[in-house]
Formats: C-alpha cells, sequence, structure tokens
C-alpha cells in the first residue's frame, strides 16, 4: 500500500485493539487529551454502539461517521429529540500525540443523531486515525487514509470489494479477515441491509432478535432499526474502523429488484424508497448530495481519482433504471430494451460517466456496478432467455456504455460488481449481440459476504448455462467471501478470498483463485 506509515506491529496492534472495542463484553474510551486508553462496561447507555466509519476519500480529505443510538431498537435510538454536539479529532498516530484537525458537529434527531464530518487540508497519501466525544463517553478509533495527489504518477491502490450481506443468512467471517488486509480502500457494492422481517432465532445465526424487528421495514423508524441490526455486527464494524470505504446501493436497500420507483409485485415504491434512501445516508460514511433534501433524488454515483494511476466510478444502478421492456427477472429478449430512451443509469449520470472516460488519464478505469454488466445467455441457441434485473436487461444502454469506453480511447477499462452471490470472471465484448466482436474490458463479479448462507443456491442454476457463455471464463456458485485487488502500473491482480462456513463469526478463510489483468490486454489469465 502506498504511503503507509505504521509497520505490521503497529497493524497489529491497531487491529487488537479495535477487535476489543467491537466486542460485546467492552468498548474503548479514550478522554480526548489522553493518549491511553480505559475500557467501559458495555451497556445500553453507550452512545457509539454502531462504532465508527470514514468514506470517500480525496487526496485532501475524508468523511467520518458515525452515530449516537445508545438503544438501537427503540425509537430514536435512545436518544432524546434534540440536536446534541458532538466532538471529533484527526490524528496522524492512534494514540492521539499528533492532532491536526479537531471540531465539533452537531447529531442532529432528523438524521437519526448520524454525524458526517467532511474533514479537508489534509496531506494526500497518508494514513490518519480519527476518533468521536459526545459527553464523557469516546467512540472507538477509526484509520483511515487520503489518496495520492492529483496527477501523481507510478505507486499502487490495494483495495477490496463486497456485497450481498444479509444478516439472517449468516455471519460476516469475511470481514474480520478483509480487516487484516493491507488495503487503502473497501468498495461496498450493494445490499449492505435486506428489506426482510428478522426471524425470531436470528435465521441462520441461531440468536435471539428483538420482537420490534419481526415485520418488515416500511417507514422511517423501522429501517433504521434495520440498520442498526447490521451495523452491531462486531466485524463489520473492524472492517469500517479499520479503512476508508466507498458505498453505492443495490435493490436490498429497498424492495428487491426494483427499478425507479416501481417494483414488480408493489407497484409505486416512492414512499419506501424515500424512507429507505434516507435511512442508508444515516448509516453511511458518504458527503451531503448522498442525503435527503437534494433537488432530483440524492446524488449516490460518484467518483475518486488515485493519482494517474487509477480512476474509480461508482454507480447509481436503481435509482434512475427504466423498468424493463422485456419483462421483471428471467424473460425472453424483446425489441423495447433497443429503444433509445430505455437507460440503465439515467442520462444524467451517462452523460456524467461519459465525460469522465474523456478526461481520463489514468492507467486503470475500474467501474463499480452494483449489477453484472457481462451478457449470461441463459438457454444457448434454443431461445432468448435473458435475467432482466441485469445489464441484460437493458442491451442499447450497455451498448452506449462499451462504445465510449471505446470512442474516449479509455485505457484499461476493468467492472466490479457485486449482487450475484457467486463469482464471475467474464471478459466484456464491445457488443454482446456480435459475440465476435472485441474483448475491450474486463469483469470480476463478487460473491455475496452471507447471502444464502452455506447454501449452494445459484451453482446449481447458472452452472449448467457456462457453457452457453463463453466469455465467461471462471463460474464459482458455491462459496461466500469477498475480492482483494491489487493494482499498479503494469497489472491489476484479483485474488478470491473465500471463507469455509457462515455459521462461525471465526471461520478460516482461503484464496480460491487469483486472475490477472495486464495492461493494454482487456481479459483475466489465471494466475
Amino acid at each position: 500500500m502506498s504511503g503507509t506509515s505504521s509497520g505490521d506491529l503497529g497493524r497489529r496492534r491497531f487491529l487488537g485493539a479495535v477487535s476489543a472495542v467491537a466486542s460485546a463484553a467492552a468498548l474503548a474510551q479514550l478522554p480526548v487529551g489522553r493518549a491511553e486508553a480505559t475500557t467501559r462496561p458495555g451497556g445500553g447507555e453507550y452512545p457509539f454502539r454502531l462504532g465508527v466509519a470514514s468514506g470517500d476519500p480525496t487526496s485532501s480529505g475524508v468523511v467520518l461517521w458515525t452515530r449516537l443510538v445508545p438503544d438501537p431498537f427503540a425509537p430514536g435510538g435512545g436518544m432524546q429529540p434534540r440536536k446534541v454536539p458532538v466532538e471529533w479529532q484527526i490524528a496522524r498516530d492512534e494514540r492521539f500525540r499528533r492532532i491536526v484537525a479537531a471540531g465539533s458537529a452537531w447529531a442532529l434527531p432528523e438524521l437519526a443523531h448520524s454525524v458526517h464530518v467532511e474533514v479537508n487540508g489534509l496531506a494526500p497519501d497518508q494514513e490518519w486515525f480519527y476518533r468521536f466525544r459526545y459527553r464523557q463517553d469516546v467512540s472507538p478509533v477509526g484509520r483511515t487514509r487520503t489518496a495520492p495527489r492529483p496527477g501523481a504518477r507510478g505507486g499502487s491502490l490495494a483495495f477490496a470489494f463486497a456485497s450481498c450481506q444479509d444478516w439472517a443468512s449468516g455471519y460476516y467471517p469475511s470481514y474480520r479477515h478483509m480487516a487484516q488486509e493491507d488495503l487503502d480502500l473497501v468498495l461496498h457494492l450493494g445490499d449492505y441491509v435486506y428489506e426482510g422481517a428478522i426471524p425470531a432465532d436470528g435465521g441462520f445465526r441461531g440468536v435471539t432478535t428483538p420482537d420490534v424487528l419481526r415485520t418488515a421495514p416500511l417507514d422511517l423508524e423501522r429501517w433504521r432499526m434495520q440498520y442498526a441490526l447490521y451495523k452491531s455486527d462486531p466485524e463489520l464494524q473492524l472492517a469500517h474502523a479499520r479503512f476508508p470505504w466507498m458505498v453505492t446501493w443495490d435493490d436490498h436497500e429497498v424492495r428487491n429488484d426494483y427499478a425507479g420507483t416501481r417494483q414488480e409485485d408493489a407497484g409505486d415504491i416512492g414512499e419506501l424508497r424515500a424512507a429507505a434512501y434516507r435511512a442508508w445516508y444515516e448509516h453511511q460514511p458518504v458527503r451531503p448530495p448522498a442525503g435527503p433534501g437534494r433537488a432530483g433524488g440524492p446524488r449516490v454515483y460518484r467518483r475518486l481519482e488515485w493519482g494517474r494511476l487509477a480512476q474509480l466510478d461508482l454507480l447509481d444502478g436503481r435509482q434512475y433504471r427504466s423498468v424493463p421492456p422485456c419483462g421483471w427477472g428471467e424473460a425472453d429478449a424483446c425489441p423495447a430494451a433497443y429503444a433509445p430512451d430505455v437507460t440503465m443509469l439515467g442520462f444524467e449520470q451517462e452523460k456524467w460517466l461519459y465525460s469522465g472516460f474523456a478526461a481520463s488519464s489514468a492507467t486503470w478505469n475500474v467501474l463499480g456496478s452494483n449489477v453484472m454488466l457481462s451478457r449470461l445467455d441463459h438457454d444457448g441457441p434454443d431461445g432468448q432467455r435473458l435475467w432482466h434485473d441485469a445489464w441484460d436487461g437493458y442491451p442499447a444502454a450497455r451498448k452506449r456504455l462499451t462504445d465510449a469506453w471505446q470512442r474516449h480511447g479509455v485505457r484499461n477499462p476493468v467492472v466490479v460488481t457485486g449482487d450475484w452471490h457467486s463469482t464471475f470472471v467474464n471478459d466484456v465484448h464491445g457488443d454482446f449481440d456480435a459475440p465476435s466482436s472485441p474483448v475491450v474490458a474486463t469483469e470480476f463479479v463478487g460473491t455475496s459476504i452471507s447471502s444464502n448462507g452455506d447454501r449452494s443456491v445459484y451453482g446449481p442454476y447458472y452452472g449448467p448455462m457456462i457453457e452457453h457463455n463463453p466469455h465467461i471464463t471462471f463460474f464459482d456458485g458455491d462459496r461466500r467471501g469477498y475480492v482483494r485487488c491489487q493494482v499498479d502500473e503494469a497489472r491489476f491482480r484479483t485474488e478470491l478470498r473465500m471463507v469455509s462456513t457462515v455459521s462461525r463469526a471465526d471461520a478460516p478463510e482461503s484464496t480460491l483463485a487469483s486472475f490477472v489483468v495486464e495492461q493494454g490486454r482487456p481479459g483475466a489469465q489465471r494466475a
């Protein structure tokens, strides 16, 4: 990792400290101005029960997040309905001997007493530590980093991407392992929470859950409780505290397979979506454009430039998409999907994306997509069955994207994707309706963190289809985990990090396979 100042010993010490504060037994309390930590018994009055997080780094700043929630499953999170001040500090060292910035921010009841601090004026390409204080309680310590300065040449970028973490489907051992990686950044590509009711026995986790979670979230207060449940997970808190994240959403943050404000079985879901989007903002380390009250809706798509090494464009593939013209879910292809007004991203986002392609001087251009870009032909020459909740339902929009890569001479496009609870490595063709068209990009689709538990659901379903899709060069439908990416000037390397089970938070991890994309040569090779 470029620009990291602490060594392995420091990372191990930090991980040990964060593990302690994230456990149910104790939480760290570091009174402002003191270097040594003291522990505080866990209890309902501690306000930082959901931990801390950072996100959306730039070369000079980052967003810091926390939420005051002494009682996660009470109305208002156990806070009185009034604004309160929260202090924050950011330092060069984890013991806060070299504090470089400090201030206070209001935690507002209208935003569930969440805090989003936009810190600016930091040096580029550096590691930082941060914490919050409310009254006499101090949060766990988080670690974050800034990006290299604009135009900086060389260096490297290490990041992981993940998606699909249904709480009731299992624990999150992958986040425990991820937190031990030497990473610059984590991308979460959607399905951070799921929209269903929580079973009394915690589902696959086998733990008792509060009665208030027994119904699905339909209003803002209940959505806040859903996020509080998920963010109470110690492994998730550990990974958030260790790295800055960039987060986008997919469908389950609102309703399965929705498009815009419509869903097949529910009709117009505009009111539900507004509540769900607000709760998402309240619980993520994102900037104000992603929050409520913005004309045209929250803006979630955004761009990160990592010197001249990489440009990362994170997409919103849900809020603006057209209702799938050929039908919801699995359906036959149809001419209506090729109409010029059918869009996956919305035309404002398309314009932003393609303008960014035109201006990019990066060696690698990474696209973060919530659903698979590449074609997945379900029945080969026997028919035209496709899954229309992915880009297959929007072939003209996909062609506009691949044309933009070629038109603007975009260097080394790589797509990282969530959603499928399975792993795919794909050659992206310029035109999937013409299989002989050139390969223009590479796509890595990551499996789920926990969704589907230890069951092999999609393997038997998708496995037989792979022979109809020669551009799919690797497939696995049985395992849970995440993907680690190491990027330098010459190559883009991925490692598929898989855990043995999600029935235990401490399950072991192994690398299932590794792949390399060489600069100037689209398509991944097995490493």
